[in-house]
């Protein structure tokens, strides 16, 4: 079933009613998850918005047309793109209506880009980063830097086991300083009250 092309021509008084559907212009507007709880009395001034720009971008369109040797009376899309490219207040879709190109031309300037070094594997320019880029690099620093606070903290117990180490060394040296010095305090008291004894014997002889 062929589109209607049949004009709509645009209402010169307020009738307080609008030419594309309002209901589905609503199914639009609620399919943004961006985009609130919207109002009858807001999606009806969406609609009347909608119909002027259009009236707009399709008179721009047809001056175009008029301007060449051939008028036409259907408008194509090269005539949208000449006049997004031409008007002052339709530069803003340039990037949505941009001029049709050939695949020789679209070749040549990939071919112009990749000599010229401004594409990358990435697809960004030089000089050019992506947020996601960017947050990767410091999440990795923030991580080394993780590692390297667990390392320190890792030799700091390190050196306290050794300092306990090398105390209960000391300790056991002390402990065997003693006993060296002190043979009598490894023996029993029995031992001890006989070679008590035997000192006292041997100091009663010699006086």
């Amino acid at each position: 079933m062929p589109y209607n092309n049949t004009p709509i021509t645009p209402s010169t008084e307020i009738t307080g009613t609008c030419a594309l559907p309002l209901a589905r212009v609503k199914k639009i507007i609620h399919a943004d998850e961006d985009i609130g709880p919207c109002s009858n009395n807001a999606a009806f001034a969406i609609t009347i918005a909608t119909e002027m720009f259009l009236q707009h971008l399709v008179e721009q369109s047809y001056n175009i047309v008029k301007s060449e040797r051939k008028p036409r009376r259907n408008i194509q899309y090269r005539d949208v793109a000449n006049a997004v490219a031409r008007v002052e207040n339709l530069e803003f879709l340039c990037d949505v209506v941009p001029k049709p190109l050939t695949y020789n031309q679209y070749k040549q300037r990939l071919a112009e880009k990749a000599a010229s070094g401004k594409i990358k594997s990435n697809g960004l320019a030089k000089g050019q980063e992506t947020l996601d880029g960017h947050m990767g690099e410091s999440a990795k620093k923030g991580d080394e830097q993780e590692t390297n606070g667990a390392s320190h903290e890792a030799m700091d117990i390190d050196e306290e086991e050794d300092d306990i180490d090398e105390d209960d060394d000391r300790m056991d040296q002390v402990h065997e300083s003693e006993h060296d010095e002190d043979p009598d305090a490894t023996k029993s008291p029995e031992e001890q009250a006989d070679n008590e004894e035997s000192k006292e014997y041997i100091i009663e002889g010699k006086s």
